[in-house]
């Protein structure tokens, strides 16, 4: 344990104990001289030599340790070293806290992992909170050599990618649940909104074909005119010349537009290709546009252009393209997914004493005061 000030400065204000120092020189007990009568026809005789002198040495000793807790204070006097080598245990939420308590002994000291790293008694609402990340800034919290365990479930959710490298060896026990999470619900196929112009609906059956391939009952309607649908949906815009204003700003609020080849739209700086034939030359390109996203076919929708419409994989491939990306994988199974040690620590900030110091100080101030107004120094 090694002690250091951070603001080695402050002890300049040590000047300050010369100051309790003159007020006990200037108010320090006088003998005050009483005239008697027959005194007074009496040569005087000459006074002696005054010397320093000082009284209450009690109370100027408080004076003096006071001035100068205050300049170490001023200070800040702190520590490198001192760490609490108490066991600590994580439990991730979803583990009944009663198998956790049970698992980690009565006298440990059981967290959350959750933000603040609640105790786990403080359980009540836990935020929905990255598992991975509070593991990692918990290990990094703490200092080296400290024993650390974590209780999971089975599964383990909200988890990132990558896997988890710590600062240490970690005790990764997994704690049987009363019940296994659910699967996730299945992403909904995409709905289409085709708008067209009048007479031209040959394109249509492509996409109602690729609709009714998604889903028994198929998400697809088509009109024709400039109304739009819902943001949730996909807009297949077919009209050619130029998009509505109403379109792009459509598309820039978080819509998802597929533009026809005929339709004509500057496309985003970023755009790239996302579609391409067997050869490699682009079926479709497009990019973000703001919150949504904008994309366009660069080819006739006919077969004879474009041969890819009557491929056994086209309505795949347009589910690929329209679809949001996927969320990446957040579930693993718990007991591959224990983390390794090797990571380099993490240089620990010291601890301060100003919060320790600071009551020493209001105490030598209590007594200070209790002996400066005591009646008996006031008598006589």
């Amino acid at each position: 344990m090694n002690p250091l000030l951070l603001f080695p400065l402050g002890l300049a204000a040590l000047a300050a104990l010369v100051v309790p120092l003159l007020i006990h020189l200037r108010r320090r007990t006088e003998e005050v001289p009483v005239d008697f009568a027959a005194l007074r026809w009496l040569d005087p005789r000459p006074r002696p030599r005054s010397r320093l002198r000082f009284d209450e040495w009690l109370l100027l000793a408080l004076r003096l340790l006071l001035v100068a807790c205050l300049a170490l204070l001023l200070a800040r006097p702190a520590v490198l070293g001192w760490n609490d080598d108490t066991p600590q245990v994580l439990v991730t939420p979803g583990v009944d806290p009663a198998a956790a308590r049970a698992a980690a002994g009565d006298e440990a000291e059981l967290r959350w992992i959750a933000p603040g790293f609640p105790d786990l008694a403080d359980g009540s609402s836990l935020p929905d909170a990255p598992v991975s990340s509070l593991i990692r800034q918990f290990d990094a919290e703490l200092p080296e050599g400290t024993p650390l365990t974590v209780l999971v479930p089975p599964v383990l959710d909200r988890v990132d990618a990558g896997r988890l490298r710590l600062t240490r060896d970690v005790t990764w026990r997994i704690v049987e649940g009363p019940s296994r999470p659910e699967d996730a619900a299945p992403v909904p196929a995409p709905a289409l909104a085709v708008r067209h112009a009048e007479g031209q609906t040959a394109p249509l059956r492509y996409f109602r074909a690729a609709a009714q391939a998604w889903n028994e009952r198929p998400r697809f309607e088509a009109a024709t005119g400039d109304a739009l649908p819902p943001a949730d949906q996909v807009l297949v815009w077919l009209t050619p010349g130029p998009v509505p204003q109403a379109v792009t700003d459509w598309i820039t609020n978080g819509g998802t537009a597929l533009l026809g080849d005929t339709a004509a739209m500057a496309m985003p700086a970023s755009a790239q290709i996302l579609w391409a034939d067997e050869a490699g030359q682009p079926l479709v390109e497009g990019g973000p546009l703001g919150a949504g996203r904008v994309l366009r076919f660069t080819r006739p929708l006919v077969p004879a252009a474009m041969p890819d419409l009557l491929a056994p994989t086209f309505a795949e491939s347009l589910r690929d393209l329209v679809s949001p990306p996927a969320p990446p994988p957040a579930r693993v199974d718990a007991a591959a997914y224990a983390p390794t040690a090797g990571a380099a620590p993490y240089p620990l900030p010291p601890r301060e004493l100003s919060a320790w110091l600071a009551v020493l100080i209001a105490l030598l101030f209590c007594a200070e005061r209790l002996i400066a107004t005591r009646r008996k120094r006031f008598a006589a």
